[in-house]
């Protein structure tokens, strides 16, 4: 092996490293004992502020949610852990089921016809909606909001810009945070190949312009960014005109986890299923007539010709998708309806609290909302989450990045988790400084 690496002994493997290391080591303290170790790390993760001991009104897209005990229960069961993405489909009947479900699931809450599982996030669905558009009609501009948030304009041109398409921005009604139509229909020339739209928006409003859209756009696809749990009270994208919907599924089932692994919602009409990435799991039967799950369509570059593949995605998020489907199980539909109407209660409630604070402007925006929304702050929104923090409270979203000319606002969420004492506390905090 060393004759066939050109080098002269094994001495030489290491010759990298510095010798002072080699010679003294790197400092590793001595071994412990298991209660010891225990002991230790417990110390040093105390030290961690997280959003589930300490009151926390960051949303943007991830949020603190009530997940019921089944749920973690169900997808700790070694069936669904250990079985990762199943590429021997028709061994892992259970995993298939499980998956078959969440499809359902997601196609009666978004009104499509056809849904994927699963997709890594938001984001990454985002991206692979716009490729697909450009599949279906071989057109290169794909346009998007305004407001949106940076990691998603980020993800999406890094996905398009491969297939050499171009990202245009619509222009937003600064006064409600609404779609601005007429720039949208300026925009929407016959080569746009889809428009994005997002509802609720970043800033948490419910776009009212959504539905006039598709009318709007001619032939190019609608894609609808739909947060599950506002479709529990919330049309349906599908019944407005979607083609194409999409979404971040963490708040179905899944910790907030220092922002991942999430979960990517993707579905569409039946007729561009075959343009759709990723894999669909369908119902069918066995040899004998019994019902059985498969693989329906696999369109992932390890199941087909790398030229007819539509998605390069080596994995999924599985367990995430059994997780979202055990959660909408359990609460069912009358109970995601009231997990809806509690978030925007809480929103509601914090918005009157935020408006009482002297020197906070709130609301900004004149538009409905559901569980977010902005506040122009007197002080640098970088600083009031630090003096926040001194307090224990995780504040809310500075907008500078996202969107620069409400670089003074900062994007505060509510959830059914957030307590009336948990508002009080923030608003506690905040006139200190205002």
């Amino acid at each position: 092996m060393l004759k066939r690496l050109g080098i002269g002994s094994v001495e030489e493997l290491f010759s990298d490293i510095p010798s002072s290391v080699r010679t003294d080591g790197i400092g590793i303290p001595p071994g412990m004992s298991e209660m010891e170790v225990i002991r230790e790390v417990t110390d040093m993760l105390s030290a961690n502020v997280t959003a589930y001991d300490r009151p926390c009104f960051m949303g943007g897209g991830v949020y603190r949610r009530f997940i019921p005990s089944a749920v973690k229960a169900i997808v700790s069961r070694s069936e669904f852990v250990t079985s990762y993405t199943p590429y021997q489909a028709e061994i892992s009947q259970g995993m298939l089921q499980a998956l078959f479900e969440y499809q359902s699931y997601i196609a009666e809450l978004t009104g499509m016809e056809a849904v994927n599982s699963s997709n890594y996030d938001a984001a990454n669905a985002l991206g692979e909606a716009a490729t697909m558009c450009y599949r279906v009609n071989r057109r290169r501009k794909f346009l998007i909001p305004q407001v949106i948030s940076c990691d998603k304009r980020s993800t999406l041109r890094n996905y398009v810009s491969g297939a050499g398409m171009e990202i245009v921005e619509y222009a937003h009604d600064p006064r409600t945070g609404e779609a601005d139509m007429e720039d949208l229909k300026r925009k929407a020339d016959d080569d746009v190949s889809g428009v994005y739209v997002e509802v609720p928006n970043f800033l948490g409003v419910m776009d009212r312009q959504a539905a006039e859209m598709k009318a709007a756009i001619g032939d190019a696809l609608l894609v609808v960014g739909a947060d599950p749990i506002s479709l529990g009270i919330l049309k349906a994208p599908g019944d407005y005109g979607a083609d194409i919907v999409i979404g971040e599924g963490q708040s179905l089932g899944s910790p907030m986890n220092f922002g991942g692994p999430m979960l990517g919602l993707f579905g569409c009409r039946q007729e561009l299923v075959r343009k759709m990435p990723g894999r669909v799991i369908g119902l069918t039967r066995d040899a004998e007539g019994k019902r059985a799950f498969c693989m329906t369509l696999q369109t992932r570059e390890q199941h087909i010709r790398r030229s007819k593949a539509t998605s390069n995605i080596c994995t999924n998020e599985a367990l995430m998708a059994v997780a979202a489907a055990a959660y909408l199980a359990i609460v069912g539909r009358d109970g995601l309806r009231s997990v809806a109407r509690s978030n925007m209660a809480s929103a509601r409630k914090l918005r009157d609290a935020l408006a009482s604070v002297k020197g906070v402007e709130c609301p900004v925006l004149d538009a409905p909302f559901f569980n977010e929304l902005p506040a122009r702050l007197p002080i640098r929104p970088e600083k009031m989450s630090k003096v926040l923090m001194r307090k224990s409270i995780i504040g809310g979203i500075p907008l500078a990045k996202h969107v620069p000319e409400m670089g003074d606002c900062m994007l505060f969420a509510a959830t059914e988790m957030t307590t009336d004492r948990e508002i009080e506390m923030l608003v506690e905090a905040m006139e200190v400084v205002s």
